[in-house]
């Protein structure tokens, strides 16, 4: 082999590797069929939704906006955190890395911390799962997201353990990427639950 040939040998197998899809496929299965999952009860929201204009118009109102913003921009903030955490190991410093995934779990923490307060307003305005048939829904989504948020949560903590153990370093972070995929997805669920259910009317 020549070497103009073996040049552009290497520079092909660098442009495969650089174009290759995060993570592994058993990840991509899993995010597609929890993607999946609240595809299906979107749908199921817009079609009662449709049949019951007026309870769901008036569903919004009652809820509480602020918490729902705090929540938005409490997920925002940690998928920002998880991607600066992809930056610093694909960089090669395990530390920044570290300190961007405790943001991001810190973050989770406020998610949650949030939705438990949201879920105690609610209860002092005698809203609930019985309510209406906006509410029912209302619960259904937010709670299996507050469910998926501290798998990802549980996940993010266990890559951190693995981070501190040795496993990434900065060719090597697979495990680190599913993480962070599951955690954008878990992130973009909420962009679309947000203004479904406190926006829309």
């Amino acid at each position: 082999m020549t070497v103009s040939s073996a040049a552009l040998a290497t520079s092909t197998q660098l442009i495969v590797k650089e174009r290759s899809t995060p993570a592994n496929i058993a990840v991509w299965i899993l995010i597609w069929a929890e993607l999946t999952e609240f595809a299906l009860f979107f749908v199921i929201y817009l079609v009662v939704r449709s049949h019951n204009p007026e309870l769901f118009s008036a569903g919004p109102a009652r809820l509480n906006t602020l918490a729902g913003v705090l929540n938005t921009l409490a997920l925002l903030t940690s998928s920002y955190c998880v991607a600066r955490a992809m930056a610093a190991i694909r960089s090669g410093h395990r530390k920044l890395c570290m300190k961007w995934l405790a943001w991001t779990l810190a973050m989770g923490l406020s998610y949650c911390a949030i939705k438990a307060w949201e879920y105690q307003w609610n209860g002092a305005a005698d809203i609930n799962s019985r309510t209406d048939l906006f509410f029912t829904l209302y619960y259904y989504l937010t709670f299996n997201h507050l469910l998926h948020v501290l798998v990802g949560m549980c996940t993010i903590g266990w890559a951190m353990l693995r981070l501190h153990w040795g496993a990434f370093d900065q060719q090597h972070h697979e495990g680190l990427e599913g993480a962070a995929c599951y955690w954008h997805m878990i992130d973009l669920a909420w962009i679309i639950i947000f203004p479904l259910l406190y926006v829309l009317r």
